[in-house]
Order: C-alpha cells, then structure tokens, then sequence
C-alpha cells in the first residue's frame, strides 16, 4: 500500500543546514568566514546556491532541509503577510532574495528534493515583532491567535513554493514549555498542506534521549531530533508516521551534547555514519545529517568527505 512518506524513505538519508542570521551572519560564528555582521539583504546575496547544490550532488544526497527562519524576524525569504502584521519594510526582515525559490530550482535540475524547516514560536528574539504576532518572552501558553497569524505567514511560503517543497520540519510545537495541543498546531498543517497536499510535515517537541515521538495526530513523519546518531527506531512507522532521526555531525566548541548543530568537525567517523545509517535504513527510517554550511554556501570539507563516504557506501 502506498504512502505518503514512500518518497521520503526511499531517499533514505539527507543532510540539514542552518541558514541564519545569528550563525552565518554574526561576526565570530563558525560558520561566519571572518566577514562579520552586515545587512541581512547583503549576507543573503552572498549565499552562493549553485555551491550547495554542487557540494550536496557530490556527496549522493537525494534531499535537502533549510531553514526559512529560526527565533528572529530575519528569514530567508521575503514575507508580506509578515510585514504587513510587524510593519516592517520589504527587505527588512525577509530578505529581499528569495532562497528557497532558487534552491528549489537548482536542486531540481540535480534531481535533489527541497524541504524546509520553520518554527512554531515566531520571532521571539526581537522584541517588536515578537509583540505584534503576540508570543513573547518566556513563552508561555501559546494562543490560537499568535498560532493563526503566525500560520499566515507560514501558508505565504506554503503557496509560493508549492509542490517545489516537498515537506516541512516545524520546530518550537512544544507541549509541555508552550502548551501547544492538537487543535493549536492544526493550523501550521494546514498551511503546508494548502500550498501542496502531497508534502510531508513533522512537528517538533524537542529532543528524546531514547524514543522518536509522533508529536501531531497528523503528522507524516517524526522529527527525531537528537543530539547523536545512535537511536535505531523499532520500525517504519512510529504510530503511523515514518521513522526519522535528524542530528548534527558538527562538533561542540564547549563540549556539550547539544552544541553541535551547524558547527564544523566530525563527531562521528565516515565508517560509523555509513553503518549507522545503513541500520536505520534496514529498520524503516530515514536520517537526516545536519552540517555546517558557511557563509559563502561551501560545505565543511572534513564533513563534505564524510558525506561523500555515506553516499558512496549506500549507493554500493
């Protein structure tokens, strides 16, 4: 029987990376290449898309997860839903470069799937905006009303790219910290599935030491986040949604298990990561390696080899 997921597991691995204003645009980030913090609109024109696709179609990868925004008003994209509900200018806040569009498009010639990540907490870290969609610091008891404006500005993207995205990664849908339930992420699936009704969406409620989660009644796949590539899922699906792990290859400046997202470095061996993989993948699951991508769209190179061994092995 078919499912909608059975592109998506066939794919079996992927990799995941951050694009953000507080990692490739702030003076002293890993990631950063000594260029500093400038205009977002200038950082964004930097991003060189046809590098990242060259470095993913090298490395075997048969899709691709990033980051339209992430905590602050500076997304990938512009958004006029956005600024009409901030009152920001165009280009203020989404720049005025539309990346996932062209990454869609350059992807596509390679035959390489687009997925986008995006948030269910909203631009939190500036104050403003965070006021007039009305989620602010600490965060607490989400509201249907920051859920249905935030939504809008999700269901912008959603329609604009259409089935040129074949799936969403929604952070931030925590229960427990925001009070998030069934009915108020409900919305946010909504939105995705009104700009393609064939893309696939997970729902975030952090990270699980020793279980992958179905978050969302329904959600199509599981986010799987975690901090290290070790969690093997017992099956394909995890109540009805497909098996997933999304954790970072990058190792943590200070040491902790949790500071290795977009960060340079191996934490794992190229022989490790290709077992690895290759356990979850006879076990139903697909895993998504999130690595460091600079500032100019180059990949890490020690990571970029990693990568390269993972394809090479699941290919052979």
């Amino acid at each position: 029987m078919k499912h909608i997921t059975d592109r998506f597991f066939n794919s079996k691995w992927g990799v995941f990376n951050h694009y953000l204003y507080h990692e490739q645009n702030r003076a002293g980030s890993a990631v950063n290449q000594n260029a500093g913090t400038t205009d977002w609109n200038k950082c964004a024109e930097e991003l060189d898309i046809v590098k990242i696709a060259d470095g993913l179609q090298a490395a075997g990868a048969s899709y691709y997860f990033f980051t339209v925004m992430q905590g602050t008003k500076y997304m990938a994209a512009p958004n006029a839903v956005f600024d009409e509900i901030t009152g920001c200018r165009a280009g203020e806040a989404g720049c005025r470069r539309d990346i996932p569009l062209e990454l869609a498009d350059e992807l596509g010639k390679r035959g390489i799937d687009l997925y986008l990540y995006f948030t269910g907490d909203g631009p939190y870290r500036n104050e403003d905006a965070a006021r007039r969609f009305g989620f602010t610091e600490p965060r607490k008891n989400v509201t249907m009303d920051f859920v249905l404006k935030w939504a809008s500005v999700l269901r912008e993207y959603a329609l604009r790219y259409g089935d040129k995205v074949k799936g969403w990664w929604i952070d931030g849908c925590y229960r427990d910290a925001f009070g998030y339930n069934d009915e108020l992420l409900e919305p946010y699936w909504a939105a995705c599935k009104e700009g393609n009704p064939g893309c696939i969406i997970a729902m975030n409620d952090g990270v699980y030491d020793d279980r992958a989660v179905k978050n969302y009644a329904g959600e199509d796949f599981v986010c799987g986040e975690f901090n290290d590539f070790e969690y093997v899922p017992p099956s394909r699906f995890i109540n009805g949604a497909q098996a997933h792990i999304l954790a970072p290859l990058g190792v943590s400046p200070d040491g902790s298990p949790w500071g290795g997202w977009c960060k340079p470095g191996i934490k794992r061996s190229k022989e490790y990561m290709a077992d690895y993989i290759n356990r979850v993948n006879r076990a139903g699951g697909v895993v998504t390696v999130d690595a460091a991508l600079y500032r100019d769209g180059s990949f890490d190179e020690g990571q970029l080899e990693v990568l390269r061994f993972i394809g090479e092995s699941l290919r052979s």
